[in-house]
């Protein structure tokens, strides 16, 4: 990927937050990576009338969301791997699958076709969703997977710079159309442009099914996403020429073999992206593998069963938080009751800093386990829901129920 131009339309850009990167700090890759990241500080919310409002992530300076691009992240991954001895990359060259009996890999080269047989000593399958590794796990027997499909897809497309690389839209936020069903975002690229995604029904009345042609294509987005056509280019030619991907949650248990294979990564928990988590869930992967390896190694089978007994509970609860980040991305972002109890959580945080953070803090801004955050979560949104429930202000918030419910429900570790 240094050396090839990358496809168009096949990439979502990452959203890096903390844990992302305290694993780069661990291999000393942080600067380097953070300098191409752009810091968002928010979102901000494109109504179909046109007006703009901006929803802050947090309240303190450091609490922003960085935005990479995949490609540019990955290349610069590889390179650093490189400089390792015995680190060797065979590009062009996927997994087709692995024979648990005989401890094989069988590994193909797309470009002559030809596959060939790897003995395996440690294999640690991270080939994505559609893992091929993962696939062999089922053969072992008892071997637990869902998967779950979401009835939307998404497609990508792209605003390109303006004149003298100039960004056309804010460039410190995550922009946003919310239209209940269905919404198109943006995030901000280093070369002034911005990579566009639109999140839709697969089938239905307003669907990618549904824009059959460049005219209803042209006719929706002028109607649902009127500010961001005139920065579109091409808009139909685009939408046509790019593929529509598939958004899936993948849960499966146990994730190793013996001590030969562990999974991964999306390999082991496939998450919707819509709490920009997938990557920082990944890199924390590594960075508790890297723990359990200099508690127990070179013990490989209790490395691996440690490490999948320790992560499962809380990667189970990202994939939970991320396909109910959607529903409040795309729906509640706009709902009055939803940002007066945003409002109020705020002041909640402000009053309380030790004892209320508020879930997406939590997730992106601390290294809080996934699974005590959604724990933390539950509770703080009842007691938003009860402080909020006869109230039209946050002027209004009974402080002193305020105080009580924080301190029966919300007990400091």
């Amino acid at each position: 990927m240094r050396t090839a131009p990358a496809g168009a339309g096949r990439s979502i850009n990452m959203a890096m937050s903390t844990r992302g990167i305290h694993a780069l700090k661990q291999v000393g890759l942080d600067e380097e990576i953070m300098a191409m990241a752009i810091p968002l500080a928010g979102r901000t919310i494109h109504l179909v009338e046109g007006d703009l409002s901006f929803q802050p992530y947090g309240q303190k300076e450091e609490e922003v969301i960085y935005s990479v691009s995949r490609a540019e992240l990955n290349k610069a991954l590889i390179t650093a791997a490189e400089k390792y001895e015995g680190v060797r990359f065979h590009f062009n060259e996927r997994c087709t699958g692995v024979a648990l009996r005989t401890g094989v890999v069988y590994v193909r080269d797309e470009r002559t076709d030809h596959t060939r047989s790897i003995p395996l000593q440690q294999l640690i399958g991270t080939d994505g969703s559609a893992s091929a590794v993962r696939t062999a796990l089922l053969s072992a027997g008892r071997f637990d997977i869902s998967q779950q499909y979401l009835d939307h897809g998404y497609k990508e497309l792209t605003i390109p710079p303006g004149p003298g690389g100039t960004f056309m839209l804010a460039p410190n936020t995550l922009h946003i159309w919310p239209r209940g069903l269905y919404m198109l975002i943006a995030l901000p690229n280093p070369d002034g442009s911005f990579t566009c995604t639109l999140f839709f029904p697969h089938e239905g009345e307003y669907s990618f099914s549904s824009l059959s042609t460049p005219e209803k294509v042209l006719d929706f987005f002028s109607h649902q996403f009127s500010d961001a056509v005139p920065l579109i280019p091409n808009l139909a030619e685009a939408f046509f020429a790019n593929p529509t991907g598939n958004l899936v949650t993948v849960k499966c248990f146990p994730w190793h073999y013996q001590n030969s294979i562990l999974l991964m990564g999306d390999a082991a928990h496939a998450i919707v992206p819509f709490f920009g988590q997938g990557m920082n869930c990944g890199f924390e992967d590594c960075t508790l593998l890297d723990e359990c390896i200099e508690q127990y190694g070179p013990d490989w089978e209790r490395i691996f069963e440690v490490f999948g007994k320790l992560r499962k509970e809380n990667v189970d609860a990202i994939a939970d938080m991320a396909l109910t980040n959607y529903i409040e991305m795309r729906d509640r972002v706009t709902d009055p009751a939803f940002l007066l109890q945003a409002q109020a959580g705020l002041l909640l945080e402000q009053r309380y800093p030790d004892l209320f953070i508020p879930k997406y803090s939590m997730v992106s801004f601390h290294r809080l386990p996934y699974a005590e955050a959604l724990r933390r979560a539950d509770i703080q949104e009842s007691i938003l829901q009860q402080l909020c429930a006869s109230i039209t202000s946050v002027e209004e918030i009974d402080w002193p129920s305020a105080d009580r419910l924080i301190k029966e429900r919300l007990i400091k570790d």
